[in-house]
């Protein structure tokens, strides 16, 4: 028996739902925050740390955010759901006749496009994943559905060293990097880090690069002694709403003329609002959402279709309707009490010169299993790792970066990101974590080697 089956069967024993997971993670923190940061002054110790907890929760911004990560997973559903996508994706998937093919196709395109943008990639690899299974069912071949889902979602794997990583994006922008630390600091740093010393630089580059290649050929090696099994999946087909004994104002449901009038509108105020920024190389994702919703619109021309589209795609962001808010309330916990500075402190308090990427690195990975967004992640983490290395003098953009593969690396053992993807393809957590495990250990040799050697 190889060591992935084993890892399957263990998984499979003790590894609970993402839910039930994301609860523990909330008792754990709780008790974390309990045993090792200071008491008040007045009141009860849990009933302060409880309602850091319920505040995290409802912080506006973050769930604004979240509305909008919903909106990136239904919208692009609703996207690749349109008869021209499908065609397209058949296409692509019309070479692939095992679980080899399978991994290299769907394993490579999802690292490209989730460079570009982790949101669209994330939909991208579940989507490729689930229309790989669906061929393989239409035309009668086997396949390890499981390791083709895995191979969908190993763009959470390069996202923030991408274009669309946070802490990047952040410290391009003018005097983000200075308002982040002590004033008598904020003099020794650049007003703009470039995406030419992040993204861009060189050394990442090269990461991605290897990355590109060694990923789909460690899933291509899993594959060769993968089982394979039939796949189950209800085939969506999706050809037009076929009208029948309609009248009056419910044929404006079916005409096509709505559909492509409306994304014609929202693509033309698209290029006017967003043209300035589109030419700098940034994608928001309130950017992401409007492009996706007006092609949607052009795409499915009926706006019955592009409800019936809806309707199959708003399933598999069920997860993070629900889950996102108790991830906030985790982050509340470890920002009001001081656990995260703790924890960060502590890294920092053991670092050298030398050190302090590796252990920048260690620790944001640790983080990211707490707080699985790279976004708040930097808010927290950002300030400290700043500080210390103007004081070590480390060059900055190496933090930075250091930071963001930390971040990216866990997400191939916290299941939270991969909830629209489960939701698409229909898989278990436990199906796909003994795979993307054997990811982040790749991940991990390689971003240890560019940290030491590369920057």
């Amino acid at each position: 028996m190889s060591a992935t089956q084993y890892i399957e069967i263990l998984f499979k024993r003790i590894l609970p739902s993402p839910f039930v997971i994301a609860l523990l993670l909330t008792v754990l923190t709780v008790v974390l925050a309990l045993l090792l940061t200071p008491a008040p002054e007045q009141g009860f110790h849990l009933w302060h740390i409880l309602s850091y907890w319920e505040q995290g929760i409802w912080q506006q911004p973050l769930l604004v955010f979240a509305y909008q990560m919903m909106l990136i997973l239904v919208l692009g559903h609703i996207l690749v759901l349109s008869p021209p996508m499908n065609r397209l994706i058949g296409r692509l998937t019309s070479g692939v006749s095992d679980t080899k093919s399978a991994v290299l196709l769907v394993s490579s395109a999802t690292l490209l496009v989730s460079f570009f943008n982790w949101g669209l990639g994330l939909v991208f690899g579940a989507i490729m994943a689930r229309k790989v299974a669906e061929a393989a069912q239409q035309r009668g071949f086997l396949i390890n559905y499981p390791l083709v889902g895995a191979a969908g979602y190993v763009g959470m794997m390069v996202w923030h060293g991408g274009i669309s990583g946070s802490a990047p994006a952040k410290v391009g922008e003018k005097g983000h990097l200075q308002s982040l630390v002590n004033p008598s600091l904020a003099d020794q740093l650049p007003e703009v880090l470039s995406y030419t010393e992040t993204v861009f630089s060189q050394a990442n580059l090269i990461v991605f690069g290897l990355l590109l290649v060694l990923i789909p050929a460690l899933l291509w090696r899993l594959s060769r002694k993968a089982q394979v099994r039939p796949t189950d999946l209800n085939l969506y087909d999706p050809q037009w709403p076929k009208p029948h004994n309609i009248s009056g104002a419910e044929r404006l449901d079916h005409s096509r003329y709505i559909g492509w009038f409306f994304g014609l509108m929202v693509m033309l105020v698209f290029v006017l609002q967003y043209h300035a920024v589109l030419v700098r190389g940034i994608v928001t994702p309130n950017m992401l959402n409007f492009f996706m919703l007006g092609l949607a619109f052009l795409l499915h021309g009926k706006i019955a279709g592009f409800l019936q589209a809806l309707t199959e795609a708003i399933d598999g962001a069920s997860g993070i309707l629900i889950q996102f808010p108790l991830y906030f309330g985790i982050m509340g916990i470890m920002q009001d009490s001081g656990l995260v500075l703790q924890m960060a402190n502590f890294f920092v308090s053991i670092s050298t010169v030398n050190t302090l990427p590796l252990l920048t690195y260690f620790s944001a990975a640790l983080v990211n299993i707490f707080i699985p967004s790279g976004g708040g992640q930097w808010a927290l983490q950002g300030p400290i790792i700043l500080e210390a290395a103007l004081k070590l003098n480390v060059p900055v953009a190496k933090i930075v970066m250091a930071m963001a593969y930390g971040d990216q690396l866990t997400n191939m053992l916290q299941p939270f990101w991969a909830l629209p993807l489960l939701g698409i393809t229909k898989l278990k957590a436990r199906e796909l974590l003994p795979f993307s495990l054997w990811v982040m250990l790749v991940g991990t040799l390689v971003f240890l080697g560019a940290l030491l050697f590369l920057y």
